[in-house]
């Protein structure tokens, strides 16, 4: 075999990317896992039934409503985390 000059080194063009918009990245993860939002929209929903509760003098029912918001927040964060476990899952493969 015969030793020639080494091919030229010439830098690989660079990927371009889009610039992503609040309201585009907003739409793409809630497609990616949309538990999330409806996990925070159950949240705040409770959080402000069992305020307006305890504004009118309702403790039994704020006091429920606090619990409930609790478990919406359980909720919530098992979604992220179930959502941030299958996007690693795929980007193993």
């Amino acid at each position: 075999m015969a030793a020639g000059p080494p091919p030229p080194l010439e830098p690989s063009p660079m990927p371009v990317f889009r610039e992503e918009g609040f309201g585009d990245k907003f739409l793409r993860k809630t497609r990616e896992n949309p538990l999330v939002p409806l996990g925070c929209l159950c949240t705040v929903g409770v959080l402000t039934y069992g305020l307006i509760s305890f504004k009118r003098g309702n403790i039994r029912r704020s006091q429920l409503m606090m619990r409930a918001r609790i478990l919406a927040q359980g909720f919530t964060f098992a979604a992220l985390l179930g959502g941030m476990v299958v996007t690693a899952m795929k980007s193993r493969k």
